[in-house]
């Protein structure tokens, strides 16, 4: 890690939080979601610049200037997938190109900015009966894994399920099963450019997975692993050489 801080920001679209739906929403998550998530990160990275952004902010909190000094964007979205800015999700793009990591959790495996960065559909199948989920390290030698339980239980949650319409991930961690029978790849990693992304599914508007101590390690520790605060942010680039552009060590300009 670098010797500054690390700087993190926490981006939910907000809109259940706005509209108190489910109606529950206000007591299980009295700061919104985002601010849970930023709460249980606070634990893990006391010293760090922990901040949220949600879609009604201006510019959706997410500016060049804010993006320039972000080392990890956590992104949770559900409902207003649509009304992210094609300029915003552009402009993230850029940066996890250039070496900025991007937590991605729950429904935000169909943000504009995901199925982006992967080139496919991210579509899946689901149900929200309520039902247990278990949560199965399959990479324990992950840093994303180290001291986490297996199964972490999750009393309550929405199944997800196979196939998850996503590219054969860079590292599969954890597996959910769920009481319906499904399975489901609910822990992988994907790198973009010099970007690192992990995707974490455990997570919905109904539920309070986000204040079980597990689940807040799991995000934490995809925090840790996609922060890279010591990359040069910059996209890789292409050019287009003239011949005799290499001086060799002989001094000898090489032009064939």
């Amino acid at each position: 890690m670098a010797d500054r801080k690390l700087n993190i920001v926490v981006w939910n679209e907000g809109v259940h939080e706005a509209n108190n739906h489910p109606s529950t929403m206000a007591e299980m998550y009295p700061e919104g979601m985002h601010g849970a998530i930023a709460g249980g990160l606070r634990n893990f990275y006391p010293d760090a610049d922990i901040t949220t952004a949600t879609l009604a902010d201006p510019g959706h909190g997410l500016s060049e200037e804010v993006l320039a000094r972000t080392d990890v964007l956590l992104w949770w979205g559900h409902i207003a997938h649509g009304d992210v800015s094609d300029e915003v999700v552009e402009r993230v793009q850029r940066h996890v190109l250039g070496g900025m990591g991007l937590v991605v959790l729950h429904s935000g495996h169909f943000a504009k900015i995901f199925t982006r960065l992967l080139g496919t559909t991210c579509s899946l199948k689901w149900r929200n009966d309520g039902e247990r989920e278990l949560v199965w390290t399959v990479k324990p030698s992950h840093p994303i894994a180290a001291g986490v339980e297996s199964p972490i239980v999750i009393p309550k949650q929405e199944m997800y399920g196979e196939l998850f319409d996503i590219p054969e991930p860079d590292d599969l961690i954890f597996i959910s099963s769920f009481e319906g029978g499904e399975v489901f790849r609910s822990g992988v990693t994907f790198s973009r450019g010099k970007g690192r992304i992990f995707y974490f599914s455990p997570g919905d508007q109904d539920y309070p997975v986000y204040h079980q101590p597990q689940i807040q390690k799991v995000i934490a520790n995809g925090v840790g692993w996609v922060a890279q605060p010591e990359q040069f942010r910059d996209a890789p680039a292409v050019s287009n050489p003239q011949r005799g552009w290499y001086l060799g060590s002989d001094s000898q300009t090489i032009d064939n």
